[in-house]
């Protein structure tokens, strides 16, 4: 692909395609090819222009070459299956619309005869008229009335001019809302689409980890606990207790059992099963989440409430305020004037703007937010609790060394613990499971099934013996597992700044597996920051000794913390905290962590976590960076300040114009534009970021 370097700097380059001109599927797929890079952390392509810009880290050589490679038949190839929904298509037609809608009105101004223009208001005035008299057939008083009052009264005075102003201004402000909620509806449904690319595929040599395109109808797939359900289908064999959060918003897990339908998207809570696959590639996801984000009543926030609540209950007054103006002054003009303000318009519009322009921002960085109530949970926010591992230290930690016990080989100990974990994506699993692979070590199948024990392990059987994996408390508490008398002095001598996994075989402790879980070092500027945004009291839950922990909170600046945590504590002390009246925020990644990210006033969940876990949390950030946790706090802050900015001018405006209108100072026309201009204006400022670039 030819492209020309427009402008650049260290870690930002505009281009534009040689030659210039693209589609918007090709904007999509070149967009998509984009965000695959490494080194790159965010791209925008448009197609209009035919204009790239990439944010990159370092590799200038390599971001250059990749645009080189780049071809739209390869990018089709490969990820056109991922792209079944385009946001472009929704821009291009709600421009479309708006520019219909404002060039015909420019056109009846200049080109339409008084007579005509007025006809035309007439006729486009019947359906407001009529929505009007239906609310008061219902005993409804609600901004509709306003609406049709304002303009039958307008019409009545012969006052077209009036009536067509407001009708245009009511469409326009209908138009952006309908556009802006399409297009924040979108971001966030696609944001949260699967993300699980492969999937284990049962053939008759065993499993085979299969990407997702490769995977047709009619085929079996295995799944088992923790695992997100990546396609439609019927369960051929095992039982299992499924959430389903997503899709019908049920908080308590369903069993299925063959027979029944698992559709994409839920998650596996207990249990495993063979699916029979009936859909390929999961293609009716998008548009199921697109139901649950309009349906759910987590898409409201309770500001957004409250400002629906107030637009009705103001209508009353408002046509009071009408009436008694008429009373005292026998002057229908001075009447109409205050009719034609309401606080009801502003109120109904800005704010719903206002928090879906806050979830489109969020989604912009990376973030998803499943419904405008949990940002403002964050803003008030002020306690965080932090699980540590995936979160304030980072997700891949390494193995750095295996210390077999009982004369065992270092090798086989590595092998049969990355045959254990594979099938249990934690971060440290994921470690295990990268250090056999990099060490070459080929782990197939060896055991009968594997079973995820709650309290923190895993246990299989291997050649008759039981096998076990896992933490202190589950090896040596749960597992009564014991230490060979002539391997003590080699167990007390292990070095506390390690996390470690402890393999048993036939109840004997057979190797321990010191693992490196690195602070982020971002992590200690996070807390500060955080804390300078009203964040009074931070808490560390971990499940390792307290000499690893005691360090790490030490070292990143919590104010608490927590060590040798089971699942079930982190989620009691997670409720404990909300009984003494706090808003507590959890932040997790694992299995273990989805009772307490229930629990908790907001839960939060790193995006490459467990799937449950995302699942099952309230808003998703990017692994990438902790800081997304600030840039979220403070996207959350200036919503709830611009909601209340929104609010003191509504009120104060709309009370100001219905006063001069009383007053016979602004005649009802004037009243009307200023109204619905400060309507639109207010609608328009409530669509921008939250943010500063």
């Amino acid at each position: 692909m030819k492209l020309k370097i427009m402008h650049e700097n260290t870690s930002r380059i505009r281009l534009q395609t040689v030659p210039a001109r693209m589609t918007p599927r090709e904007a999509d797929l070149l967009e998509a090819y984009l965000e695959t890079l490494p080194m790159v952390r965010s791209a925008a392509v448009h197609e209009r222009t035919a204009g790239v810009i990439v944010t990159y880290a370092g590799d200038r050589p390599g971001l250059l070459a990749a645009l080189g490679a780049f071809s739209y038949e390869k990018a089709e190839r490969d990820l056109g299956q991922l792209i079944t929904h385009s946001s472009r298509e929704i821009s291009r037609e709600y421009t479309g619309k708006l520019i219909d809608l404002v060039g015909f009105k420019l056109l009846r101004t200049v080109l339409f005869p008084a007579p005509l223009n007025a006809a035309y208001n007439v006729v486009s005035a019947i359906p407001y008229i009529c929505r009007a008299a239906r609310c008061l057939l219902r005993r409804q008083l609600r901004v509709e009335v306003l609406d049709g009052i304002s303009v039958g009264l307008s019409l009545a005075r012969g006052s077209f001019g009036t009536a067509g102003s407001v009708m245009f201004l009511l469409k326009l402000g209908e138009l952006l809302e309908e556009w802006t909620h399409k297009k924040s509806v979108d971001d966030l449904a696609r944001s949260m689409s699967l993300n699980v690319d492969r999937a284990w595929l049962k053939t008759p040599e065993g499993e085979v980890l299969t990407p997702l395109s490769q995977i047709e109808a009619g085929a079996q797939i295995a799944l088992r606990m923790g695992a997100m359900v990546p396609l439609d289908g019927v369960i051929a064999e095992g039982e299992v207790m499924v959430n389903q959060a997503s899709l019908t918003g049920e908080s308590v897990p369903v069993p299925k059992r063959p027979g029944m339908t698992l559709y994409a998207g839920t998650v596996i809570e207990e249990g495993e099963c063979a699916l029979t696959v009936s859909t390929q590639n999961g293609e009716s996801r998008y548009d199921k989440i697109v139901r649950m984000i309009e349906q759910s009543e987590k898409l409201r926030s309770s500001a957004e409430d409250r400002a629906a609540q107030m637009a009705d209950h103001l209508v009353p007054y408002t046509l009071a305020g009408s009436a008694l103006t008429y009373l005292f002054t026998r002057n229908l003009v001075r009447a109409t004037s205050v009719l034609m303000v309401d606080f009801s318009c502003a109120l109904k519009l800005a704010m719903p703007l206002s928090v879906l322009s806050a979830m489109r921002e969020a989604g912009a960085a990376r973030m998803t937010v499943k419904g405008g109530k949990y940002l403002e949970a964050m803003a008030e926010a002020d306690t965080i609790v932090f699980d540590k591992t995936g979160t304030l230290t980072h997700a891949c930690p390494t193995v750095e060394k295996v210390i077999p016990f009982g004369g065992r080989d270092e090798n086989e100990m590595l092998r049969i613990a990355a045959c254990l974990e594979e099938h249990f994506p934690h971060s440290m699993a994921n470690a295990v499971v990268k250090a056999a692979r990099d060490k070459g070590l080929d782990h197939e199948e060896m055991h009968s099934q594997v079973e995820y024990v709650v309290a923190h392990g895993i246990a299989s059987l291997i050649g008759g013996q039981r096998v076990t994996i896992g933490s202190h408390h589950f090896t040596f508490e749960d597992e009564s597992v014991t230490v060979d008398p002539a391997d003590q002095a080699l167990f007390d001598s292990l070095s506390p700044r390690y996390s470690r996994l402890y393999l048993a075989i036939g109840g004997t402790l057979a190797a321990v597996i010191c693992i490196a879980d690195p602070l982020r070092a971002e992590a200690p500027a996070v807390i500060a920051a955080l804390r300078a945004l009203g964040v009074r009291h931070m808490v560390m839950l971990t499940g390792d000794s307290r000499a690893t922990a005691a360090a790490i909170a030490e070292e990143v600046g919590v104010d608490e913390f927590r060590a040798e945590v089971l699942p079930e504590d982190k989620a009691v002390f997670v409720e404990e905290l909300r009984k003494q009246g706090r808003k507590v925020v959890m932040l997790g990644d694992g299995i273990n962590d989805s009772p307490a990210l229930s629990a908790a006033s907001v839960g939060i969940a790193v995006s490459d976590g467990a799937a449950i876990a995302r699942e099952i949390a309230d808003i998703t950030i990017s692994a990438d960076d902790l800081n997304q946790l600030v840039t979220l706090r403070r996207i959350a802050m200036a919503l709830m300040k611009r909601i209340n900015a929104n609010y003191r001018f509504i009120i104060g405006f709309n009370g100001a114009l219905i006063a001069l209108g009383a007053l016979g100072i602004l005649a009802p026309s004037t009243s009307a534009m200023l109204h619905n201009a400060s309507t639109l204006a207010i609608s328009l400022r409530s669509m921008t970021n939250m943010l500063s670039e």
